[in-house]
């Protein structure tokens, strides 16, 4: 008999979200690339389902790029009407632009901070925050962390980075460990 593992609610049953469940959320990601590629997701992701986002995924990886933030300061009107036109990302043209005006900015904090990294992880002395949560429901959707980053971001130019959007980054790039009391991955020792 299989044993049944026990998983975070959100994930469901859907292939894709628990593998994503399982080797990305709530892990800490310091890689600068993958920090950007995941702040303009959860940008994208604004009055959608993540799910959604997640089976796009490739399509955004392709159509800005791979991510390449020295690529995507240089689009122009005519790079923006192709990607208005692409059928496989989000065609919204506020999202859209503020991913070049997000490159920007992300720039910027690279070279006051050296690295983007440096700057959010500060916020947590490096230090990942693990919440005790038994219920998903439990969870908030902000908190006094993800308004003082978000005010800051804002403060810097960036766009799509409301409260609530960057704490639901916090939580997919592992600055915040919110995986529920039951799931497998809760006393997982996660490397930082």
């Amino acid at each position: 008999m299989e044993e049944v593992v026990k998983r975070c609610s959100w994930s469901g049953n859907d292939e894709l979200y628990q593998k994503y469940h399982d080797f990305e959320w709530g892990r800490p990601v310091h890689d600068d690339h993958r920090l950007f590629e995941m702040l303009i997701l959860e940008g994208m992701q604004a009055g959608l389902s993540w799910i959604t986002i997640l089976r796009k995924r490739e399509n955004f990886r392709k159509a800005l790029d791979n991510f390449d933030i020295e690529k995507i300061i240089r689009y122009d009107d005519h790079k923006i009407e192709e990607l208005m036109h692409d059928a496989g990302i989000i065609r919204n043209r506020l999202k859209i632009r503020s991913v070049i005006i997000n490159a920007k900015a992300f720039l910027e904090v690279q070279k006051e901070y050296g690295s983007f990294d440096s700057f959010l992880w500060s916020y947590v002395d490096n230090k990942p925050i693990k919440n005790n949560w038994e219920y998903i429901e439990d969870m908030p959707s902000s908190t006094d962390l993800s308004d003082r980053i978000s005010k800051d971001m804002k403060k810097r130019g960036f766009k799509f980075v409301g409260s609530t959007i960057i704490y639901a980054y916090l939580q997919s790039i592992g600055v915040i460990n919110d995986h529920v009391m039951d799931c497998f991955l809760y006393h997982e020792k996660i490397k930082l």
